[in-house]
């Protein structure tokens, strides 16, 4: 048995096609992982990746505690389900399941015990001594997971394994791989294009898209909090309903419109508190989603009303769909239309072409997304909250609370709005607020703390610590994580820059030591060059760097990307010249300037030099190669 951990992996072809972008992901031992997208998206290579059928660009793949990237796929202990069996057609299914067996020189008596064994896992004892053309698709599949099973691996790798079958035999084997997986107790990886598997199977779900993650999540959190309207769309059945349109806040209330229909509603604010009151303002565009589970043919229902015309239903037996229009006066067909809904009534309801009827909504249930970006707005954890704020004598007035700022967040007196990361709060400190709720999402504790009229939110990391309803709490902000906005859009204050980063190369160099048994040898080092300064790495992120960028990589242009506190004031290293710095009361900061890029530096108290040396922590750096994006450590 084995976990797995995905670190950083792409795929790129010669031509320049990047099929895996930045695949990074911990699979626990015994985990059953389903990979789902479209077709193209990038699943299919990824698995074949962690199989070793596919070389990999860039990144450092582990399986258990060993780094397999130039590991035989033979050498991997894992075993891998085809979607097309790749059964011996020559052979019986004894022999099919034995084959990988008897090439390891397996004892004869330990082959039996094996075959036999998994035959009766998955009930094909009766058919060992068949051949594939004499069994069904079903049964056929169920030799190729044989096969698979007779290996003892840790890691199982299934590619679509249940394409090829019809739709009634597909959800008899989806619960028996599901059982498999139980009785087994190992890891699993499974990809596929339908996400009916994805959601019935899988402990967590990876979406992707164009090569790239869009999310992974809990079968739950896919379809209560997805990141995107892709994720959105993509999970569920039928697909979600998207509407254009605006939300207006009114005192208590958010006024929720759809663009070219009558239909308007207004709904308590309080289902919108993880959003950025910015897209609240009536103007700013969105993009609603709500799923056709969520929109009732019984006026009833729900509390919020709206009249859509019919166009036709669907009677599935268990309910009935209804494809409609909000916009009753629309001479486009539902299909064309940008207010087309899908909505469900009960089963054996008829209704007629073009009637208008009458439909519930729960908007409790209403997903908001970024009219350009597609991006949710209300993500299960969000960035950040911004709330409108006063600066008085350099004192911040917010939430019902007041903060000393410090010389590096000072701001004129004047209203502002305030922008405060989830990541800025901490318990503890000299700000009041009241505990809310909480949400447990992957283990997260989110925090609900009410403060005057908003909510701020913040992650508990004690485990151990509870709140009751109502409770006081005290929490502290970090200054250098906030920023303040004027009434002109204007930053005043922003948060310090979480990354610097600089241009450079690597080298290498071939020298002579002297071993321990007193003989010369030639070893290889590594240095990276920024800035007009050399700094040496260490071999592992130098055979990393060849191994993702190719023997070409000392000739690649290479961004080095690292925090202030990767960076140090040395001796020597790169030349800067300092213009401030920064202090945030517990924390000082040196803003500085190489050639024309600006760099921050962590430093003490008592800094106070123009001039400095810097020095790179290169062990702990990231190294992106510019031309195709790719980072390589």
């Amino acid at each position: 048995m084995a976990s797995l951990n995905l670190n950083h992996i792409y795929k790129v072809y010669p031509n320049g096609v990047k099929a895996v972008n930045d695949f990074c992901m911990d699979i626990e031992d015994k985990e059953f992982i389903v990979f789902v997208g479209p077709s193209g998206c990038g699943k299919s290579t990824t698995l074949r990746m962690i199989a070793g059928l596919e070389e990999i660009t860039a990144g450092e793949l582990k399986i258990g505690d060993a780094v397999v990237n130039d590991m035989e796929p033979k050498d991997r202990d894992i075993a891998m389900v085809f979607q097309n069996y790749a059964l011996y057609p020559h052979m019986t299914v004894y022999d099919n399941m034995a084959f990988s067996l008897k090439l390891r020189k397996m004892p004869k008596e330990e082959i039996d015990r094996r075959v036999k064994e998994a035959a009766n896992i998955l009930g094909i004892t009766e058919y060992l001594d068949r051949k594939p053309k004499a069994m069904s698709g079903g049964q056929r599949q169920r030799v190729a997971l044989g096969r698979a099973i007779v290996r003892e691996p840790k890691v199982f790798l299934l590619d679509e394994p249940l394409s090829n079958l019809d739709a009634k035999l597909r959800t008899t084997m989806r619960a028996e791989i599901s059982k498999l997986h139980r009785k087994l107790q190992t890891t699993f990886i499974y990809v596929t294009h339908d996400q009916v598997e994805a959601m019935t199977m899988g402990n967590r779900i990876v979406v992707m898209k164009d090569g790239f993650v869009q999310q992974i999540d809990s079968p739950r959190n896919l379809y209560a909090f997805p990141c995107n309207k892709f994720v959105a769309g993509f999970i569920g059945t039928p697909q979600m309903n998207f509407f254009a349109g605006k939300l207006k806040l009114v005192q208590d209330k958010v006024i929720v419109t759809l663009d070219g229909t009558p239909v308007k509603a207004e709904v308590p604010v309080d289902y919108f508190r993880k959003v950025d009151r910015s897209y609240l303002d009536g103007e700013k565009p969105v993009t609603f989603g709500l799923r056709a589970e969520h929109i009732s043919a019984d006026p009833d229902k729900y509390e919020y009303k709206a009249q859509c015309r019919v166009s036709h239903f669907e009677e599935l037996g268990t309910d009935c769909q209804i494809y409609a229009d909000f916009n009753t006066e629309s001479e486009t067909t539902v299909a064309e239309s940008p207010t087309k809904v899908i909505a469900k009534a009960a089963a054996g309801e008829q209704f007629a072409s073009d009637e208008v009827i009458t439909v519930s909504m729960d908007l409790s249930k209403l997903h908001l997304f970024d009219a350009e970006t597609e991006v949710t707005l209300a993500p299960s954890i969000p960035e950040s909250v911004a709330l409108p704020c006063k600066v008085a004598k350099n004192k911040l007035d917010f939430a019902g609370g007041t903060l000393e700022l410090p010389a590096a967040a000072s701001a004129a007196d004047g209203e502002y709005l305030l922008t405060v990361p989830v990541g800025s709060l901490s318990f503890g400190g000299l700000l009041e607020g009241t505990f809310d709720r909480e949400e447990n999402i992957n283990g997260v504790r989110l925090i609900h703390i009410a403060a005057g009229n908003r909510i701020l939110f913040a992650i508990q990391e004690d485990k151990e610590k509870t709140y009751k309803q109502g409770e006081k709490i005290k929490f502290a902000l970090d200054p250098k994580k906030i920023s303040l906005t004027d009434k002109d859009g204007n930053k005043v204050v922003c948060a310090l820059a979480e990354d610097n980063k600089l241009d450079g190369k690597v080298a290498k160099q071939k020298v002579q030591v002297l071993g321990e048994d007193g003989k010369r040898k030639k070893e290889l080092l590594f240095s990276l060059l920024t800035s007009e300064a050399t700094f040496p790495c260490s071999y592992s992120i130098g055979m990393r760097l060849v191994a993702g960028g190719g023997q070409n990589v000392f000739n690649k242009n290479l961004e080095f990307v690292f925090t202030p506190y990767q960076v140090h004031i040395a001796e020597e290293g790169i030349a800067a010249n300092v213009n401030r710095v920064l202090d945030y009361g517990a924390e000082s900061f040196a803003e500085c300037t190489v050639g024309e890029t600006t760099v921050y530096v962590s430093v003490e108290k008592d800094f106070n030099a123009k001039e400095v040396k810097l020095s790179l922590d290169t062990d702990n750096i990231v190294i992106i190669e510019k031309e195709h994006q790719i980072r390589l450590v």
